[in-house]
């Protein structure tokens, strides 16, 4: 997300995630004020290979209840990077547990911050690579390998997931558009662990504006087709 009008239209739809972009060499970089929306939906901060001081910033600057690490980021950084957030996180509820005040309570979540790694994916992948982070992450998240960081509009091989072997859920993402609805149908109802869809490119006029029919019609379409 990027803009506050187009921010408060796709948070009416009551998504579970919004994603906002911090990274500078994105067509999609956000440097705004996100405006109030329902708690109920998490504020998601994506980086590649950023300073881990600079991340944990920017949590606590936007307090935000998710990250997408959608760069090189090894199992020592993420590590790390989850040990300092709940080390601030202890740190900022002993100060303040004193506070009572309602308002003060949106200056941290009310669980801890999620850590969503992200793994390119074209015509195969070796999922060996993944056991390493499975005790240092919360979800996965398979994306498009391609020239840019997300946001390619591509859709990989799905097939390549069949060979998933963990138990860990994983966010689908990479190209997902409203006529992708009967394949997303299928995969869903695979064993798969599929815990989100991440959709971007396929829905915008212009990089960081979304459609709102659009997406009001697919979410529409799949929560259906799942009853």
């Amino acid at each position: 997300m990027k803009f506050t009008e187009n921010i408060q239209q796709v948070a009416h739809l009551q998504p579970d995630y919004l994603g906002f972009i911090f990274y500078e060499k994105s067509k999609r970089n956000f440097e705004g004020i996100i405006p109030e929306f329902s708690n109920l939906i998490k504020k998601t901060g994506v980086f590649v290979n950023e300073y881990i001081e600079i991340v944990i910033s920017l949590v606590e600057e936007y307090n935000l209840d998710a990250i997408q690490l959608h760069g090189d980021e090894s199992v020592e950084y993420v590590a790390n990077l989850k040990k300092q957030l709940t080390e601030r996180r202890t740190l900022f509820i002993e100060e303040n547990k004193q506070i009572k005040k309602k308002k003060n309570k949106h200056y941290i979540s009310e669980s801890e911050v999620e850590i969503i790694k992200v793994f390119g994916i074209k015509d195969e992948f070796n999922f060996d690579v993944l056991e390493p982070y499975l005790e240092v992450v919360d979800y996965f998240l398979f994306d498009t390998k391609g020239k840019e960081r997300g946001g390619n509009g591509i859709k990989f091989d799905w097939s390549v997931l069949e060979k998933y072997p963990f138990e860990k859920p994983f966010f689908l993402s990479g190209g997902i558009g409203l006529q992708d609805v009967d394949e997303v149908q299928k995969i869903i109802k695979s064993n798969l662990p599929i815990y989100a869809l991440d959709v971007n490119s396929k829905f915008e006029s212009k990089p960081g504006v979304k459609k709102i029919e659009e997406l009001e019609k697919f979410k529409k379409t799949v929560i259906l087709n799942e009853m």
